[in-house]
Formats: C-alpha cells, structure tokens, sequence
C-alpha cells in the first residue's frame, strides 16, 4: 500500500483546512485509515481514524471540530479541519491497516504515508 498525504498549508486560528490522503496498491474499502499528527519536539499522537465500514472515531482534542471521511471510489480518505487552533500545528500522517478494524495506537498501522505540514498562526 502507498499513501499520499496532502492539503497542509499555513491558516490563520479559526480557520479550516482539508488534508487528503489517496491510497493505491490494494483493496481500499477493507482498509483502516487513520490520521496522526506530530508537533515538533512531541510524540506522534492519534487524531481520528475511520473503518472499512465508515465508523469514525476521534482524538478528545478535535472532537468537534475535524471530521474524517471516506471516498471508496476515489481511493482516498480526507480529514477536514476547522476551527484550528494553533495547538493544531503539526505535520500530518495518513496510516493504513491489513485490518478494517480501526485502531487508535500507531504502532497498529502497517503503512504510513509522508506526511503533510499544518501551521495555525495565531
């Protein structure tokens, strides 16, 4: 499986941004995705993730505000972010399971995409 992460950009607080993440290399729609992120000098930390079947779960720190989703067709999953914060400033990884169970620890993740920076000024 390879993965692409794109869509980071620099945004001012409050603003929204939407990171996609295109997948190639095997059957998309039994895949776990998952969205991490990684601030400088910080552990790579869970930020939401979604199941083959489209179950959704998320980080307590974006609840609300990022929605992950799923276009099976497209091979891709995006992960559409709002009212950004500058806490939210990180490089963004898009991670792939064998499973379609979703998972919210890293180290479940087989594939990993290059990530993607996100810088929120405040």
């Amino acid at each position: 499986v390879q993965l692409q992460a794109s869509g980071g950009g620099l945004v001012q607080a409050g603003g929204s941004l939407r990171l996609s993440c295109a997948a190639s290399g095997r059957t998309f729609s039994s895949t776990a995705i998952g969205w991490f992120r990684q601030a400088p000098g910080k552990e790579r930390e869970f930020v939401a993730t979604i199941s083959g079947s489209g179950g959704t779960y998320y980080a307590d720190s974006v609840k609300g505000r990022f929605t992950i989703s799923r276009d099976n067709a497209k091979n891709t999953v995006y992960l559409q972010m709002s009212s950004l914060k500058p806490e939210d400033t990180a490089v963004y990884f898009c991670a792939a399971r064998r499973s379609s169970a979703p998972s919210l620890t890293d180290n479940a993740y087989d594939y990993w995409g290059q990530g993607t920076q996100v810088t929120v000024s405040s």
